[in-house]
């Protein structure tokens, strides 16, 4: 995944064309369960920060026409300090998100990352200054009760595939609470492709250290990883300039509905109610704290995919 969607703030104002807006959200819904489906059919034989780290680097190509303009374009110490630290956090973030993917189901994965902008909205009231009305918080508990829902903690195991997605999401929030703060002084190409660049220098270490030769379908797999979530963030970006994200963002309940069914058909993987219950209430409460911002005409959640990695 080349392209972080975390800039979609920087996006200009929505036209007014809900159903253009829906449909390329829906594009962008079944590219990332690609993405989601090619890793959990690679399976763990790779290291996750392996897999992490060649999904990366093969990613490069995509901002390589880029490169030569963005050379030109003086960077602050402070912003390569910023730059570098989001890189470090998303590195992690990514790690985090691909050992869960080979080790729980596809929708537990995908209910999950849904908290992701739930922990933003409480990273944005302490470290950003931004208020935390009533309304807010009753939403950021509703949002937590869902994962209490998915988890069951007590009525089942929880395992470190859990665990791992739980901790991926706080930090894919970390990482974009500082694209918000690079936001104001860079610009969104410049904050993309450094983000590329430096979650592909963050994971090098950590993947030579576990290194495992890696065979020539597990390379096309991640080559085809690269190329669903670059696509994915591309269609999001047109989904996000032809509509409002309190229009598109009911609209990514429909990826837990396609990957459940991914998971039964692909996988056998056993449906449970459970997952979706607690996945329709994280993402209702991130659906209400958007509609709430969007009626102050602020925007600090990211809409439901924008953290991922």
């Amino acid at each position: 995944m080349t392209q972080n969607p975390a800039t979609t703030p920087d996006i200009p104002v929505p036209a007014n064309r809900p159903l253009v807006g829906v449909f390329w959200m829906l594009v962008t819904g079944a590219c990332f369960i690609g993405v989601t489906a090619l890793v959990k059919f690679m399976g763990p034989r790779l290291p996750s920060a392996e897999a992490a780290f060649l999904r990366y680097a093969m990613g490069l190509v995509f901002i390589l026409p880029m490169l030569r303009s963005l050379l030109a374009t003086p960077v602050s110490k402070r912003q390569w300090g910023l730059f570098g630290t989001r890189g470090f956090f998303h590195a992690g973030g990514v790690i985090l998100w691909f050992y869960a993917m080979t080790r729980l189901p596809i929708a537990e994965v995908t209910a999950m990352n849904y908290l992701a902008p739930i922990y933003v909205t409480v990273g944005a009231a302490i470290f950003l200054g931004e208020k935390l009305a009533a309304r807010r918080i009753v939403a950021v508990c509703l949002g937590l009760a869902g994962a209490a829902i998915i988890l069951r903690p007590g009525f089942r195991e929880v395992s470190t595939g859990h665990l791992a997605m739980l901790l991926a999401a706080v930090v894919f929030a970390g990482s974009y609470l500082l694209a918000k703060v690079l936001a104001d002084e860079a610009r969104p190409v410049m904050i993309v492709t450094m983000l590329s660049i430096f979650v592909t220098i963050g994971l090098a270490p950590f993947a030579f250290t576990v290194w495992i030769t890696p065979t020539a379908q597990e390379l096309l797999i991640l080559a085809g990883v690269a190329f669903f979530a670059t696509a994915g963030h591309f269609t999001m970006t047109l989904a996000f300039a032809a509509a409002p994200v309190t229009v598109t963002q009911p609209v990514t309940f429909l990826q837990l509905v396609w990957a459940t069914i991914l998971g039964v058909v692909v996988f056998a993987e056993p449906v449970d109610i459970w997952v979706v219950l607690g996945g329709a209430v994280i993402l209702g409460s991130v659906t209400f704290i958007t509609w709430r911002e969007a009626m102050l005409k602020r925007q600090v959640t990211p809409p439901a995919h924008a953290t991922k990695f």
